[in-house]
């Protein structure tokens, strides 16, 4: 169940409760990648420190390793990994998409090759949720093909066909799964690539599949900060509005704080960890490069402006310090501060929201993190 609490009076921004399997979740929100049922770097006891409430794995990388039957045996993927809260579970697509010569998209589903072992897999629309109801997945997604920024036309209406096909035979399933007690939920995805016929005409089915939540896939794939801007909106604005939308995919707060402009409740990414693991962290005055030399002696906090216990403790010079020696503490603080980071910008977007400022807050936040 969705519940919208909020409406912002400028724009399309709202704030909501997700009342899902393991706890309610507030939205806007922002779910870190657990690709293998875990966050890079961070323990459950952190992500609950921080105060998430939903986290996303992945269908594709869990179904091959460790396999269905090793989590099986444990009852759920909230029992095998320690996580009492609530999970989102990816299809898997994405990551069959980018396998690219390594696949072979049918009407049947989508037969590949393991990046582990080579081994051949087909995943259907109908298995693809079996394992999600075997994962107990909170919110589960709809096997899906997803197209480059570039696509022909011609290729975007066949992944489109294919979509269709697959989408009223996941629900088919979803529903049976259902009556037999399954309780989560099931999320569509519109496609259509960059051609706004056929977004339009993808955003129908989905309106027509009437599933609990509607994601927007296919951006963030390559194209244009234009572009993605572009067909956010236009496709947010083909939604229902009382579901919970969810863009897939995006995780720099320009690119969090436009969609939620744009009505959007959701989006994961693995950028706020791979940023760490790369030596970078999130400020309030925009990136901060840690690994540059120029931090050597810098006794200052990460970013002065954040509370997080890291910030609180560790200095830039130190930070640096952990990096250059390669040690495995800087991967851990520095992901622990970027998801704090962009959790407090997700919970201030929210107040904003509630006392229509969004706008200001928007404006104001943008223009010190591109301007420091």
């Amino acid at each position: 169940m969705f519940i919208i609490k909020h409406k912002d009076t400028e724009t399309m921004a709202r704030t909501g409760t997700l009342r899902l399997p393991h706890g309610e979740v507030s939205t806007p929100v922002f779910m870190p990648v657990g690709t293998n049922a875990t966050v890079k770097a961070l323990t459950n006891d952190d992500l609950y420190e921080i105060d998430f409430e939903i986290i996303l794995a992945n269908t594709y990388h869990l179904y091959l390793r460790p396999g269905m039957d090793v989590i099986k045996t444990t009852g759920s993927l909230h029992d095998f990994s320690g996580w009492r809260r609530n999970y989102l579970t990816d299809s898997g697509g994405f990551q069959i998409f980018s396998l690219s010569s390594l696949r072979k998209i049918s009407n049947e589903g989508v037969k590949f090759r393991s990046h582990i072992d080579g081994g051949e897999h087909l995943l259907s629309p109908e298995k693809v949720v079996d394992i999600q109801t075997i994962l107990n997945s909170d919110i589960q997604m709809q096997l899906d093909v997803c197209t480059s920024y570039g696509t022909t036309y011609k290729k975007a209406l066949e992944a489109l066909y294919t979509n269709d096909k697959w989408l009223s035979r996941s629900k088919q399933r979803w529903l049976e799964k259902q009556s037999e007690g399954y309780l989560g939920q099931l999320f569509a995805i519109v496609q259509g690539n960059f051609y706004k016929d056929l977004r339009e005409r993808s955003a129908q089915s989905v309106i027509d599949a009437d599933t609990p939540g509607i994601a927007i896939g296919g951006l963030s794939v390559g194209e244009p900060p234009e572009l993605f801007s572009e067909y956010m909106s236009f496709t947010s604005e083909l939604l229902p509005y009382n579901k919970p939308r969810y863009v897939m995919g995006i995780g720099t707060p320009d690119y969090i704080l436009l969609a939620i402009e744009n009505g959007i409740d959701m989006f994961d990414c693995v950028l706020p960890t791979r940023l760490a693991r790369n030596g970078q962290a999130l400020t309030s005055r925009g990136p901060l490069a840690l690994k540059k030399q120029n931090y050597t002696f810098d006794t200052q906090a990460i970013d002065s402006e954040c509370s997080c216990k890291v910030c609180a403790k560790y200095s830039r010079a130190y930070m640096r310090h952990l990096f250059k020696s390669q040690e495995i503490l800087f991967s851990m603080l520095v992901s622990y501060h970027n998801l704090y980071f962009l959790n407090n910008l997700i919970k201030n977007a929210r107040k904003a929201i509630e006392t229509g400022q969004f706008t200001k807050y928007k404006q104001e936040f943008l223009k010190k993190y591109y301007g420091g």
